[in-house]
């Protein structure tokens, strides 16, 4: 029987430690442990490297304490919009959705476009009309709404106003959940889920919903899901980008992901993180900023969960 694998992360850009409670830093590292304990019991019972990431990544989107989903970012206007995308290794089909105001867990709604196959990214109003269609949970678009980010909106919007914004912390910046497996099959999967960056202009779309960006997985090579300033990590098609460079250049997973993560944007100074499992069940999780929200789980099937630089065995 193959290997299995599962690593997710829930953003890189992650408060300064003084910035929460021990309590708080608990709490977060819970539900981090939660979203692996939920991804990696689809694994370990034989089931689909898919199953396994919607299933982690919607325990980070029922959490406060992630940019995405409940808890997400608020944009210029103080509205919520939220991106995700799913991706099948086995046959490279993916589902995304973009702009969203009222899809409770966007991640299924991602899943369902893929599913349905009539399209791969469906947007705005008309992807809340298609969740809601599929019977998808639906909720009002204050139920996102946290205290912590319409603090993190009023910070931002004052840094603009001093131009000072260039000096936010990555934790007023942005943030983002995603999830990467492997099967007992041989198959990887990837799928990302963001409220977006804090101020972001009303209408942006990041790289989260943007198929070979923010979420990438081919039978063979690897899965990727990434975290950062997504308009770098279009143009660099990042999670193609490290794919490419496994499959062309013979590099292994942790080469590829930090030359990506580490040399290439790195003249733009910008926060970048992401986690990647290979086809060999090898696991990365590069990042450039004072911490990222992340965990694993070994062969073996020890958890562990991370925020800066100590790691937790869960």
């Amino acid at each position: 029987m193959n290997r299995i694998a599962l690593a997710i992360h829930g953003g890189c850009g992650v408060m300064a430690k003084l910035d929460l409670s021990e309590e708080e830093w608990a709490a977060a590292r819970a539900d981090l442990h939660r979203s692996l304990q939920a991804g990696w019991a689809v694994l370990d019972t034989g089931g689909s490297a898919l199953d396994a990431v919607q299933a982690a990544v919607v325990v980070m989107e029922n959490s406060p304490h992630f940019n995405a989903g409940y808890g997400a970012a608020l944009n210029t206007d103080g509205e919520h919009e939220l991106d995700a995308s799913i991706m099948d290794g086995r046959t490279l089909e993916a589902g995304a959705v973009t702009l969203a105001k009222r899809i409770r867990n966007p991640i299924k709604a991602a899943r369902r476009v893929m599913e349905k196959g009539e399209a791969v990214l469906l947007g705005g109003p008309a992807a809340d009309a298609f969740a809601q269609a599929e019977g998808l949970d639906i909720v009002e678009p204050d139920y996102f709404t946290t205290e912590r980010r319409v603090k993190a909106l009023a910070a931002m919007k004052e840094h603009v106003a001093a131009g000072t914004a260039i000096k936010a912390s990555e934790a007023e910046k942005h943030g983002t959940v995603g999830a990467v497996a492997l099967d007992r099959a041989g198959h990887l999967a990837a799928a990302t889920s963001t409220g977006g960056y804090n101020n972001k202009p009303a209408g942006r779309i990041g790289d989260t919903p943007i198929v070979g960006a923010g979420t990438y997985a081919r039978d063979g090579v690897c899965a990727v899901s990434g975290t950062g300033k997504g308009e770098f990590f279009i143009r660099y098609a990042v999670g193609h980008e490290v794919a490419s460079r496994i499959n062309y250049l013979g590099e292994d997973l942790e080469k590829a992901a930090g030359k990506v993560i580490m040399e290439d944007l790195k003249p733009h100074n910008i926060g970048a993180g992401l986690v990647a499992v290979a086809a060999d069940g090898s696991i990365a999780a590069p990042y450039n900023t004072d911490g990222m929200f992340r965990g694993w789980v070994t062969s073996e099937g020890q958890f562990f969960v991370a925020t800066h630089s100590k790691v937790f065995e869960v």
